[in-house]
């Protein structure tokens, strides 16, 4: 199992890249809460609603542990890392991210029809008291199909360019080989996931049955957004989550 590192707010997570990590699981005596915004939050206006829902429910900033956000188009590599230098003054500010390491995971994906008009919120995860033996809860990072953490996401993509059904397929089996990894570093699998999102514009129904419904991905069904992966030239991402309570706001 991929070792995991405990953070301040209730939560361990695996590491990733500076800016999120690959996932999160609740400590025994917490669990995880999803809140979904209604429509989407500009990022500062976001992070203002996400500071008084934790407060109002008596936790501290550093029990932030994931979120979803919505782009209006992929970010080229270097106006990536320039979003990514805004998004985690917050977390630094908050004290959830220390020494460089960033424990919140992350999803960012660009809504094909109806974008927003910068950078929004669109859900975010936190830790709550729980009883010890209340069942586990984790969510995993949205992942697309190249290798994080390298100098960029250009040279190291997985069929790049290829929607075709061959490449399609390269694509989901990357991917879902990434989820699989990172869920096993909290005891997890599609077995125990309640929510498995995708993100794609391309046509992906060939790699449904063959790919995703023999993993057992389809337990629960699936939700299937008709939007990008933040960078240009990612064609399909996943996320996916173990979470017992969630609520719109």
């Amino acid at each position: 199992m991929t070792s995991t590192i405990e953070a301040p707010g209730g939560y361990r997570f695996m590491p990733g890249v500076s800016q999120y990590s690959c996932g999160i699981g609740a400590l025994p005596g917490f669990a995880i809460e999803r809140v979904r915004f209604a429509g989407p939050v500009p990022l500062a206006a976001g992070f203002e609603r996400i500071a008084k829902i934790l407060t109002s429910a008596g936790r501290p900033l550093t029990a932030f542990g994931a979120c979803e956000l919505r782009s209006p188009a992929p970010f080229t590599e270097d106006g990536f890392k320039a979003f990514n230098a805004i998004y985690i003054k917050t977390l630094i500010d908050w004290g959830v991210m220390r020494d460089g390491v960033n424990p919140v995971a992350r999803s960012n994906v660009c809504p094909k029809l109806d974008p927003p008009s910068e950078p929004c919120f669109h859900a975010f995860c936190y830790t709550v008291p729980a009883p010890t033996d209340a069942p586990a809860s984790f969510v995993v990072a949205g992942s697309g199909e190249s290798v994080e953490g390298k100098a960029n996401y250009r040279d190291h993509t997985v069929a790049p360019g290829d929607t075709s059904p061959a490449g399609m397929l390269a694509k989901a089996k990357f991917v879902l080989d990434e989820m699989e990894r990172r869920m096993r570093a909290f005891g997890g699998s599609w077995r125990n996931t309640t929510a498995v999102q995708l993100y794609t514009v391309y046509d992906a129904y060939a790699v449904l049955e063959t790919e995703l419904g023999r993993r057992g991905v389809l337990r629960n069904g699936l939700t299937w957004h008709f939007d990008r992966p933040p960078v240009v030239g990612l064609d399909y991402e996943m996320d996916c989550r173990r979470v017992h309570l969630e609520r719109v706001v």
